[in-house]
């Protein structure tokens, strides 16, 4: 653990933390991070990524590349090095850790991360209940591995991001599709797919994990869980906080986060994805680094304890302040709230986005927008984040806000909303 001591970021002894992938949620824990004084560094694959667009210093280029990121990191001499996207050379980080740079949460727990099979085995090996899952290499397994887990399934690939390369396959005419999607649309390797049972389950949600120094040793707190809801692949469509699950189910959800956070190691903001039903609790996944829907914290959580802020927080040392609940330490949820993605209805360059003053308008509503300069139909422009006493009301105006709001390229220039999604979460 390093000592809390803070340099200007202009000056020579300034104090540096480097993002490698600066997408929207790096772009937050660098705000978050500037706030208190570090001098931030964004390192992406695009110029322009939104991180880049708010960082103290910005570097473009393949991020597999050794060579390209071991001739920035040594440029830099970076504090702190957060991986925040898969496709990086996660070998590369091993090396740097021996030599005295300082990964979060840790090199192995982002290796394990960031490819399912290796994190599927991780958790398996803690205990945690999961989905029955089978591994495939070629579409001939593929189509034997559905059938031994049954209909409908999912199919992964090992390594992508945000729900990219998977698909929900309800019978055999799918499964062709689904490993084409595989192959198209990873982030890192698809050449083993993973085959995962579906379960029936009442919600999925996002246990926030919080592991930081205290008094000289690590400690593990929560954020209250984060319900979601995913639409087509699985990638996340909105999230609010807190979830409705039972007591019983919270306390399962923060002991079965803690195993599989105990296991992986390091400080930082971790994202473990799990299963619901009744008091019953499955782990899905964890990511080593913020979750996509734990944008809600933006709003729900007091200024300054967002997971982003929690994240620059507990890498450098700082403090975070929690209470008892169930004999946990949790952060404590300040108002009920709800996000809703803002999705890209049309391709093409310099998005620009209309009815932003009706989206507004109702009390408790916010935008984030990303800034990215590229749209493709379904990408994540923005985010609309809601707050409420009641949170099937912060739900509701989170998602009628999102589609008031329409969006046009150069190459399209008229003004469309993005298509409904909405069949799910908006029952009490």
């Amino acid at each position: 653990m390093k000592r809390n001591i803070l340099f200007s970021p202009l000056s020579a002894k300034a104090t540096k933390i480097m993002l490698l992938g600066a997408g929207e949620l790096g772009k937050e824990v660098i705000i978050e991070a500037t706030r208190l004084g570090f001098f931030t560094i964004a390192v992406d694959r695009y110029e322009g990524a939104p991180g880049q667009q708010v960082a103290h210093c910005a570097y473009t280029g393949n991020l597999k590349d050794a060579d390209f990121l071991r001739s920035v990191i040594e440029k830099e001499r970076p504090d702190y090095i957060v991986p925040e996207i898969e496709a990086i050379n996660l070998d590369l980080l091993f090396d740097l850790e021996k030599e005295g740079f300082n990964i979060i949460p840790n090199a192995k727990a982002t290796y394990t991360a960031m490819q399912r099979e290796r994190i599927r085995e991780m958790i398996v090996r803690t205990g945690a209940p999961v989905s029955e899952y089978v591994y495939a290499t070629s579409l001939k397994e593929l189509k034997k591995a559905c059938k031994k887990v049954g209909f409908p399934c999912w199919v992964k690939a090992i390594q992508d991001s945000s729900g990219s390369g998977s698909s929900k396959v309800k019978s055999e005419k799918d499964i062709e599709k689904a490993y084409e999607k595989a192959h198209l649309e990873a982030r890192g390797s698809a050449d083993k797919l993973i085959v995962e049972k579906n379960i029936d389950f009442d919600l999925e949600v996002t246990e926030l994990v919080i592991r930081h120094w205290e008094n000289g040793k690590i400690k593990t707190s929560f954020c209250l869980p984060v319900g979601q809801y995913q639409t087509g692949g699985g990638d996340y469509h909105s999230s609010w906080q807190t979830a409705e699950i039972s007591e019983k189910a919270e306390k399962k959800v923060y002991e079965v986060a803690k195993k599989i956070t105990d296991s992986l190691g390091g400080v930082g903001v971790f994202g473990c994805e799990l299963f619901v039903k009744g008091d019953y609790v499955w782990a899905n996944e964890c990511s080593a680094r913020p979750h996509d829907t734990g944008m809600v914290t933006f709003v729900s959580h007091q200024f300054g304890f967002s997971q982003a802020a929690l994240h620059v927080r507990a890498v450098t040392g700082l403090p975070i302040p929690t209470v008892k609940r169930f004999g946990f330490d949790v952060v404590p949820i300040i108002t009920p709230a709800a996000s809703h993605v803002i999705l890209a209805p049309v391709e093409g360059f310099d998005p620009g986005y209309n009815n932003l003053s009706k989206a507004l308008k109702e009390e408790g509503v916010t935008v984030l927008l990303f800034g990215k300069n590229g749209a493709h139909i379904n990408r994540r422009l923005g985010v609309v984040l809601a707050t409420d006493a009641d949170v099937q009301r912060a739900k509701e105006k989170a998602e009628i806000a999102a589609h008031k709001i329409e969006v046009a390229t150069r190459q399209n220039p008229k003004w469309q909303k993005q298509e409904s999604k909405e069949k799910h979460i908006f029952k009490k």
